[in-house]
């Protein structure tokens, strides 16, 4: 079993501190949900664990399968089993879904093995379209140029696409939640869960409880300050939808939450 591990992680972006001694333990076939206000630290705890170059790590550690991920550039994290999904993911004209899926395949398989041709494209077409059945997908949208004109579910389905084409060992969902209307959300949720199991483990950084009602955590972190003040179960979420941050403000404000 994978597991990643994040040890008094300290990231500072443009000079000013972000994360401030952030610790998170997430295995394979767990789903986590992190929580919190805006400017708390979520997305950069998203973007520096896949090694976003803006994103400076002052202090601390960040493990997975034996290895610091902090010393491997953002290739090399994803080819050793980590993946994100963006929370604004960008258009690319000119290159289709199928083959920018096929070449990021590729390029996996070449890096395990040199001597790798890559995948025969019967053999490609016949994955892709399995996994666009899963998802509920049309066949028509492998297609399509990547995200352009897309609408927010469909940015957001790609990049489920994308993950179970990839298959990673830790799945990190920026806000995938973001910008999408319920029915959006029911069919993005419902892709992550045919995807979950006990091969993958899921980090899922939202602001909202509705999300956590179709994706259902094992355990909810609460972020503030750039830290984690808060662990516990679903019951967590729940109780931060019906009282929202003070109580936890005030909490971590007297010391309490360490």
């Amino acid at each position: 079993m994978s597991q990643l591990l994040v040890k008094n992680l300290h990231v500072s972006i443009d000079g000013k501190e972000i994360l401030k001694g952030l610790d998170l333990t997430v295995n394979q076939g767990e789903i986590h949900a992190i929580m919190g206000p805006n400017g708390t630290g979520k997305s950069t705890l998203a973007y520096t664990l896949m090694g976003h170059p803006s994103y400076e790590v002052t202090a601390g550690e960040v493990w997975f399968k034996d290895q610091n991920v902090l010393e491997l550039e953002a290739d090399e994290r994803s080819r050793l089993g980590l993946f994100l999904a963006f929370q604004y993911p960008v258009a690319i004209p000119g290159v289709t879904v199928a083959n920018f899926l096929r070449t990021a395949l590729n390029a996996r398989r070449r890096a395990e093995n040199p001597e790798d041709k890559g995948v025969p494209i019967p053999e490609f077409r016949k994955l892709l379209l399995e996994k666009m059945s899963l998802l509920q997908m049309e066949s028509a949208f492998a297609g399509r140029y990547l995200n352009e004109g897309f609408s927010g579910g469909e940015k957001k389905r790609a990049e489920i696409l994308q993950m179970a084409t990839l298959r990673p060992e830790i799945a990190i969902l920026d806000e995938t939640d973001s910008g999408l209307d319920i029915d959006a959300l029911r069919i993005v949720s419902e892709g992550v869960n045919a995807l979950s199991g006990p091969e993958l483990g899921v980090l899922v950084i939202t602001h909202y409880q509705r999300l956590l009602n179709y994706i259902k955590p094992d355990f909810v972190h609460i972020m503030l300050s750039g830290r984690i003040v808060e662990s516990g179960g679903p019951e967590l979420a729940l109780q931060l939808e019906e009282r929202g941050y003070d109580w936890v403000r005030e909490k971590y404000e007297n010391g309490v939450a360490a």
